[in-house]
């Protein structure tokens, strides 16, 4: 690099060299051989494959998970249509066993111990059909009216299993929540940490709306259910979401609800995307308004908790972003890119079909960039290894390429013909023995009995010796014997008399003293043997 530089500074004064001028067309070359592979890449959208590729990957989860909410809770509302059902089918066959109708239930608190236990296996079976999370029967009555708050206590059973996504026949993880204690003890089950025998019906829309439109309209229960937005129930930590549809006598009298519970745990486990290629991505169900995703009335799946805090009045707006993307924005400074689609929870004719559901995908914005960054850098990269590569094959090969080039003019600028050509290129070895020819000295004019031509024929002979047969015959014109020489180059008389063999069939001579005798009138003439 160093001879390169040099050369580069002497440019100006002494014109471009044929290396410079050889380096710099490679480095040319491959400098358009790099801009050819970046004009195809951005050409053929090849530079944002993977991101195109996430894209799809995305739009097929979400794809996958619409088909999924719509068919995991379109199951679980039809389970409690038939719970509905056969609950209030029982129940008012049990009150006419005592005498009673379902309006008589406030009034009688003491039958509602065993009419709730009267339907534990019914309970328990349609949890394990629905595989939810939970399942409850709450009726609009309270073991004991009396109590200060006895008109926000409702009576009933909630049974919760534990591990939803586990099958295990011989030891369900099922816990009572709510409900009367000798019901868990009959049945050997456990009490939940948090249990407590009635229920809080204070916020609880679950329970009061079911009951207002049941009373207000008379449709058919595949037409009552409702699906609460995702809450924490009254004295628990655990965020759930709850179907619930009321419970109707044959009469169309109205004395309670029950449902089914999806837990965010239950909804985590079963719609966790795929973040292989990006950590923070996430999955929610939140309710819809237009351009707004409900998030604090939402559940999520994914590797981003931070909008999973409940927080009133957090959502994210929804605006369109590059390449199909969505951009939803939270606040000022958070941002994120993804999917959502609208998603029915209720049937035509719902008295609650005008409240709006949206499945979502998406991950922070600033993810989808690095992840874009980073390709783009790892480009980058990849072209200046690419470049400086080519910078260092062109120095070595301008270098290996004009080597014998340069041999060959020194030979010429040196007109030190009598080296041997070795340059391996047949026009500059042609060009060198043609000056060596035109560059030889001429002879003096020999004396009478000699012709030049003779002396022409020794003198271009004395070039054909070797290195070693040289050394000897120039100790032969320098006037010393075979012996002397011998002891000079330290070497066996036998060895020097090969030598002289060699050297006489080359100059066409048959003795010393004929060598000696063309050497000496050479000598005579003025000829210097070199």
């Amino acid at each position: 690099m160093q001879d390169l530089w040099q050369i580069l500074k002497n440019a100006n004064t002494f014109g471009i060299p044929m290396r410079l001028r050889l380096f710099l067309f490679l480095i040319l070359l491959v400098l358009t051989m790099i801009f050819g592979v970046i004009v195809i890449l951005l050409g053929t959208g090849s530079f944002n494959a993977g991101q195109n590729e996430d894209i799809k990957v995305m739009q097929r989860e979400l794809s996958h998970m619409r088909e999924d909410v719509t068919k995991q809770f379109g199951n679980i509302s039809v389970y409690a249509v038939e719970l509905s059902r056969g609950l209030s089918e029982s129940m008012e066959k049990n009150l006419k066993n005592y005498g009673l109708q379902v309006k008589d239930l406030p009034i009688h608190p003491e039958i509602l111990e065993k009419l709730i236990e009267n339907e534990y296996e019914r309970l328990l079976f349609s949890l394990q059909k629905a595989k939810s999370s939970g399942v409850f029967v709450i009726l609009d009555a309270t073991v004991n009216p009396s109590l200060e708050n006895a008109a926000y206590s409702r009576a009933g059973l909630y049974i919760k299993n534990m591990e939803p996504n586990i099958i295990s026949s011989s030891a369900p993880t099922i816990q009572v929540l709510h409900g009367f204690p000798n019901i868990a003890r009959e049945n050997s089950l456990p009490l939940h940490s948090q249990w407590t025998m009635e229920m809080d019906i204070r916020e609880a829309p679950y329970f009061q709306l079911p009951l207002e439109q049941a009373k207000r309209y008379r449709l058919p229960l595949s037409r009552l259910y409702y699906w609460s937005s995702p809450l924490i129930l009254p004295g628990t930590s655990e965020k759930v979401m709850l179907c619930s549809i009321p419970l109707l006598d044959s009469h169309g009298n109205v004395f309670g609800v029950c449902g089914f519970e999806v837990s965010a745990m239950l909804f985590k486990l079963t719609y966790m995307p795929d973040n292989s290629n990006y950590s923070r991505i996430f999955s929610m169900l939140s309710p819809f308004n237009v351009n707004v995703l409900n998030t604090s009335e939402a559940l999520f799946a994914g590797g981003y908790l931070a909008l999973d805090s409940g927080l009133p009045g957090q959502s994210l707006w929804i605006a369109k972003g590059p390449k199909s993307l969505y951009t939803y924005g939270l606040g000022k400074d958070i941002t994120f890119m993804g999917f959502h689609e609208e998603v029915q929870l209720y049937p035509k004719g719902s008295v609650f079909e005008d409240q709006k559901w949206a499945v979502a995908i998406m991950l922070p914005e600033k993810d989808m960039t690095t992840q874009l960054t980073s390709a783009k850098l790892r480009l980058t990269l990849l072209c200046l290894l690419l470049f400086i590569v080519g910078i260092i094959l062109s120095t070595l090969i301008s270098r290996r390429y004009l080597q014998p080039i340069t041999e060959g003019l020194d030979i010429i600028k040196s007109k030190d013909f009598s080296r041997t050509p070795a340059t391996k290129i047949p026009e500059i070895d042609d060009l060198i023995q043609f000056l060596s020819a035109q560059n030889e000295e001429p002879l003096p004019r020999p004396e009478a009995g000699l012709s030049e031509k003779v002396f022409k024929e020794f003198v271009s002979n004395t070039k054909t010796l070797s290195p070693a047969e040289r050394e000897v015959f120039n100790l032969y014109v320098k006037g010393h014997t075979a012996k002397e020489i011998a002891q000079i180059l330290c070497l066996s008389i036998n060895t020097i008399k090969t030598h002289n063999k060699r050297i006489y069939m080359k100059l066409n001579v048959s003795s010393r003293q004929d060598l000696l005798k063309y050497v000496n009138t050479l000598k005579e003439m003025g000829w210097e043997f070199k």
